[in-house]
């Protein structure tokens, strides 16, 4: 199962993600796209571009999310928009020096990264691209193998309930868990996984939560979560005998 799980290096043009929040309501949360971004494998590199001056307001969310921040000259400076020239040197070079890494995010709706896509697909590598519906060409995104818009990120972080059965009669010490495990099997459906193995969704459940471990809980394995989870009728599962009858998630109950 762990062969299946994606490796991701993330570029953003933070200048490019500016120009589509600077006249919007609500404020940016750069926890909402990388909380999409784990749900589709192990994210390894994340990387911003900007001149920090210019967006200081913005750099402890991303110091707290681990990320690095890469100084651009202000382009009247340089004469051309350093961070594209930046961002795509330093994706090459990892698509070239590193190659577990199998996925790329570039998270800006700028056409000129067009290219960079194209090469970095040439390469055998899988690009996800992200953006602001504002300032997204249409160009990148139909280059891309997938383009996710940040305003679909927030309608979906917004939204009252979460898909799958409600937790509202599981016991308060155990709700964050069943919580957690809920929005993990959701991921794992949206992503389209199948079959959806226990360690798939204990996986995508310490992606979320690195801290998680579900002794913390009072349980001695996570089979023995899963199990408390179909008793309470949230979920089905069956065992898989070709996989050494490993549990499976079928899937919510209706």
């Amino acid at each position: 199962m762990a062969e299946t799980e994606r490796t991701l290096a993330v570029f953003i043009d933070f200048e490019n993600l500016a120009i589509g929040f600077k006249h919007r309501r609500g404020e940016f949360d750069i926890s909402t796209i990388l909380e999409r971004l784990v749900e589709k494998g192990k994210v390894i590199v994340k990387k911003a571009y900007a001149d920090w001056g210019e967006y200081k307001q913005y750099t402890r969310s991303l110091h707290e999310n681990a990320i690095e921040l890469i100084e651009i000259p202000k382009r009247q400076m340089t004469g051309k928009n350093s961070a594209d020239i930046r961002l795509a040197v330093d994706a090459m070079d990892l698509a070239w020096s590193k190659e577990h890494i199998d996925t790329f995010v570039i998270v800006s709706g700028d056409s000129d990264f067009s290219p960079l896509v194209s090469k970095l697909k040439e390469n055998g590598k899988h690009v996800i691209g992200l953006g602001m519906k504002e300032s997204t060409s249409e160009l990148l995104a139909a280059n891309c193998d997938e383009f996710i818009y940040y305003e679909d990120l927030e309608r979906q972080a917004a939204a009252p309930t979460a898909p799958g059965p409600q937790t509202s009669d599981i016991p308060q010490e155990k709700k964050e868990v069943f919580d957690l495990l809920l929005e993990s099997i959701a991921a794992l459906i949206r992503e389209n996984k199948d079959p959806i193995f226990a360690s798939m969704v204990k996986d995508t459940m310490q992606r979320k939560r690195p801290s998680f471990s579900e002794s913390t809980y009072g349980y001695r394995s996570f089979s023995s979560l899963l199990q408390e989870a179909e008793k309470r009728g949230v979920i089905k599962l069956h065992r898989d005998k070709k996989a050494g009858w490993t549990y499976v998630v079928e899937g919510f109950v209706e």
